[in-house]
């Protein structure tokens, strides 16, 4: 396969078809982008709650954490490997399952959660800068942390990479340097006995790791689709899914080690400072110097949502990288004016949100992987997905909706989010397992709907040449 010697520094495609000669890069770069991504002051915090909130000790609390990337991972490592094999980012290859106008409800929950995340990044990136410069307000730091990611986002796809490719093995090695100085310095008693097992406080952490890898399901190959098509579905999907895997993991376990390192009560981000000592200036100018890197995907994911959507309406309408640049800037500051204006409890407004947005992506993850794995097994009619009619996928797709309603209704019972609680989350000390009986019933019913659908067709055709 012909691809190209050299790609250029900013990126020309927003959510158009890469072609073989514009593909570029190494499968390995999916490790480095998920691994170095992940070592950042959010997963660092959602995997504090493990102890914290839920009560855990140290070894349950490290248990749950492992068991909820190992299997979420897998699910967004799924998603990854269709980037090679399709060339367009997640949310345009949903019109193949939704169709042309039924993919744009997903299409708008995902581009809200990025900007979510966005948000909170760049609000914990105004403190990290404030941690590290007193004399450096939160709401200039929001500002700052802003601009840099934005910069990045702009330049695109290939930048993205080459920072994480360097920041792997910065960050690898500091937040090594960060666990060997904590765990030599430990500045209470119950470090190892505070917390207890609980089963619904494993089961709250097992959720939130997994939960944590499924979020990035909307636009995990959105950063593959460049690669050579002949790099295989099965090593894009390894090295997606050791990388975030196990970066995220570490984040995870790191959060949870220095609040046990600390005494109790204290903020993550504060305790992180305290319990790294003499190396915490360091380390939270490598966490800022991540958020800022990582936070452009999402930049990058919520520009590409919305021109996904523009041109679902506007067929004719080609952008450039002049429309993303310009649609980053506006994205960019509305995200400022919100950040600083709610930055004292922003964080926990933003978990709320992604916990009840995680309700409606679910059964989403599930009809896109069964219909790519299962169904068309990775063959799609690229120029009908990008048809204002959805050319052979049509504009609605009625067994898609049907399955993703379904899967989202028989989730409620056990959901635990700040809308609503279920009878079941309740009956389990809130507990939320919600994703799991999502995907578990979705995945069945969305196979069986899709191919009784497959075969009515096949039979009408048959009947159709018999009759001629």
């Amino acid at each position: 396969m012909t691809t190209a010697t050299s790609a250029p520094l900013i990126e020309k495609h927003t959510i158009g078809y890469v072609p073989p000669q514009d593909r570029h890069g190494k499968v390995r770069d999916l490790f480095t982008l998920w691994f170095g991504g992940n070592i950042a002051p959010l997963p660092i915090v959602t995997g504090a709650l493990g102890v914290q909130l839920f009560g855990l000790n140290l070894v349950w609390g490290i248990i749950a954490i492992l068991v909820g990337h190992l299997v979420g991972g897998v699910l967004m490592a799924l998603h990854s490997a269709q980037g090679p094999q399709m060339g367009i980012p997640q949310m345009i290859q949903s019109r193949a399952q939704f169709g042309s106008l039924g993919a744009l409800l997903v299409v708008v929950i995902a581009g809200v959660m990025y900007i979510g995340f966005f948000a909170s990044n760049i609000v914990l990136a105004g403190k990290s800068l404030h941690g590290v410069v007193d004399s450096v307000p939160v709401p200039v730091g929001i500002v700052i942390g802003a601009l840099g990611s934005g910069i990045i986002g702009i330049i695109g796809y290939r930048f993205i990479h080459v920072l994480n490719r360097i920041g792997t093995w910065v960050l690898g090695v500091g937040i090594v340097l960060g666990f060997g100085y904590i765990l030599s310095h430990i500045q209470t008693a119950d470090f190892l006995t505070r917390g207890s097992f609980n089963i619904s406080g494993w089961l709250a952490t097992v959720s939130l790791a997994a939960l944590w890898q499924i979020a990035f399901a909307p636009y995990v190959s959105d950063y593959s689709r460049y690669l050579p098509q002949d790099v295989g579905v099965a090593s894009t999907f390894w090295a997606t899914y050791l990388g975030s895997a196990l970066g995220s993991s570490l984040s995870f376990v790191f959060g949870a080690v220095a609040v046990l390192a600390t005494p109790a009560g204290m903020d993550t981000m504060d305790a992180v400072k305290l319990a790294t000592g003499s190396i915490g200036p360091l380390m939270l100018v490598l966490f800022l110097l991540s958020v800022i890197s990582h936070n452009a995907l999402n930049l990058y994911g919520a520009v590409l949502s919305l021109i996904t959507l523009v041109q679902t309406f506007a067929h004719r309408w080609i952008p450039t990288a002049k429309s993303r640049a310009v649609l980053s800037l506006v994205v960019l500051s509305g995200c400022c004016v919100a950040a600083v204006g709610a930055s004292a409890d922003f964080i926990g407004h933003f978990v709320d949100m992604v916990l009840a947005l995680l309700v409606v992506l679910v059964p989403w993850t599930a009809i896109n992987l069964i219909d790519f794995y299962a169904i068309h097994k990775g063959k799609y009619d690229i120029d009908s997905i990008f048809r204002v009619d959805g050319g052979i996928y049509g504009r609605y797709n009625p067994q898609a909706l049907l399955a993703y309603a379904i899967g989202i209704v028989v989730q409620i019972p056990f959901m635990n989010t700040p809308l609503y609680v279920g009878s079941v989350s309740a009956y389990i000390d809130g507990a939320d397992l919600s994703w799991l009986v999502g995907l578990l019933v979705t995945s069945p019913l969305y196979y069986w709907l899709a191919s009784r659908d497959s075969a009515y067709r096949r039979r009408q055709m048959s009947m159709q040449l018999a009759m001629q």
